[in-house]
């Protein structure tokens, strides 16, 4: 697993955006979370692309826009960095980046191992505990990704605790995160997802990944899929006397 020799530093850019990169798509082309809604047919069982060929260009293309804005984030800076620059580093149009991304926010924010890991966490056997079942998903979703995908990982991390306008707009996913995990375990122990004990659950688990977030800032050396483990553990072991 992936062991980060240091930290990077996104001190300089954690300023909000004005610059020319952070405009949207064109108000009259509405798409929405960019890659959300089907994403999940998109993958096979190992997290890589999956379906037909038109489907495996386009995962290799939103990837190729996503590392390549990651390096000019880390190059320049977030806030220097346009929306006509990384579709140039990426070779492709401006408003080819739109289609996939409709926000330069969004190529941060943007993370393909959710529908895996929740297909995961249905599939694990029936007597398993929800943390328990939780603890299984995340460890074979986790397991297929390699370490640059890790790397990656850390970094859009680092920089959503560091820029204020992609704190912001993680504070809207953790949310509708919250919602999708409280359907997980509802559809799981045979409870509604209104639930106070579910959501109460559901919101734990998330306060588990923000824990897992500055841990990776603090000690960018630590594994990652063990941290998330070790996180989920003292969830199910509750707080220490």
């Amino acid at each position: 697993m992936l062991r980060r020799p240091g930290a990077t530093d996104y001190s300089g850019y954690a300023g909000g955006d004005t610059r020319r990169g952070s405009q949207r798509a064109p108000v009259a082309w509405n798409p929405g979370r960019p890659a959300r809604e089907k994403r999940g047919k998109q993958v096979v069982s190992n997290g890589r692309p999956g379906g037909g060929l038109r489907e495996r260009k386009k995962a290799k293309t939103r990837a190729a826009i996503q590392r390549e804005a990651l390096r000019l984030f880390r190059e320049q800076g977030y806030a220097a960095t346009t929306v006509e620059q990384i579709a140039a580093e990426a070779e492709v149009s401006p408003s080819t980046f739109f289609r996939y991304f409709s926000t330069k926010e969004d190529v941060v924010l943007y993370d393909d191992l959710d529908p895996i890991m929740f297909a995961a966490f249905e599939a694990q056997p029936a007597e398993l505990g929800p943390i328990q079942a939780l603890r299984a998903a995340m460890r074979e979703s986790l397991a297929t990704l390699p370490a640059e995908e890790l790397a990656q990982m850390q970094e859009r991390s680092e920089l959503m605790l560091a820029v204020p306008d992609l704190r912001r707009r993680m504070l809207d996913q953790f949310t509708e995160a919250i919602q999708l995990l409280a359907e997980l375990i509802a559809r799981r122990i045979g409870r509604p997802a209104d639930d106070f004990a579910v959501r109460t659950w559901a919101g734990a688990v998330v306060g588990a990944v923000i824990a897992v977030m500055y841990a990776t800032r603090d000690t960018p050396a630590a594994d990652l899929p063990e941290l998330f483990d070790a996180a989920l553990a003292q969830l199910e072991a509750g707080l220490p006397r």
